[in-house]
């Protein structure tokens, strides 16, 4: 298999993890976003969404969408599981899942930031408010959820990774870079911190990957 990634990319940095939680090894092809290798014809070819990640099975098929790529994953390789047992279950941390990458991701995500900018004349700073209100928006209500539910353990659901954590980790990254304090989160950043203490999640980090800058 082969991921097509970007080393600051979240949705890929998702996919990543995912990968080393599972030790799925894979070749990399790297799209430079700010570059605009999306755009490319030959990667348009393989993704008309022009977005990353994208994971190119053996016999040639490409899966899209980060949620779509790491299900795929879990069912192809079920050891360790990233989705618990009971339906209930499952649904609550795709619910967490989704509330990064439907809710949160998508406003803030690097297109439309460049929209903002060449159709708005947003600036810098403008840009940098927007990114920061979105991600703050997000979290205090992912805070409240994970707070107030007793499936909380040390990770988003109980004591093991799962797929929430896939999601969790990447956007505080991205809460960092906005330069926000997760001290208004603190499940959230207890969580993150806990992650940090395992390999697969920190080998995935953006700066570790070899296109990083």
């Amino acid at each position: 298999m082969k991921l097509y990634d970007y080393f600051r990319s979240s949705a890929a940095y998702r996919v990543r993890i995912a990968l080393n939680l599972k030790g799925i090894a894979v070749s990399r092809a790297h799209v430079h976003l700010v570059r605009g290798m999306q755009h490319d014809a030959d990667y348009r070819a393989r993704n008309p969404h022009g977005l990353v990640p994208a994971l190119e099975l053996d016999d040639g098929r490409v899966i899209t969408q980060s949620l779509a790529i790491i299900e795929y994953l879990d069912e192809t390789h079920p050891a360790p599981p990233l989705l618990p047992a009971t339906p209930e279950d499952r649904a609550r941390v795709r619910g967490i899942a989704l509330a990064i990458a439907a809710d949160i991701h998508p406003i803030d995500n690097l297109r439309v930031l460049q929209h903002l900018e060449a159709t708005f004349a947003a600036d810098a700073a403008a840009r940098a408010t927007w990114y920061a209100h979105w991600i703050a928006l997000g979290f205090d209500a992912l805070e409240r959820d994970l707070a107030g539910d007793a499936r909380t353990g040390r990770f988003c659901h109980g004591d093991a990774p799962t797929l929430a954590d896939c999601f969790v980790v990447p956007q505080v990254a991205n809460a960092h870079r906005a330069r926000l304090d997760m001290a208004r989160w603190p499940t959230l950043a207890r969580i993150d911190a806990a992650c940090q203490t395992v390999p697969a999640f920190t080998d995935a980090a953006p700066a570790r990957q070899p296109d990083a800058e």
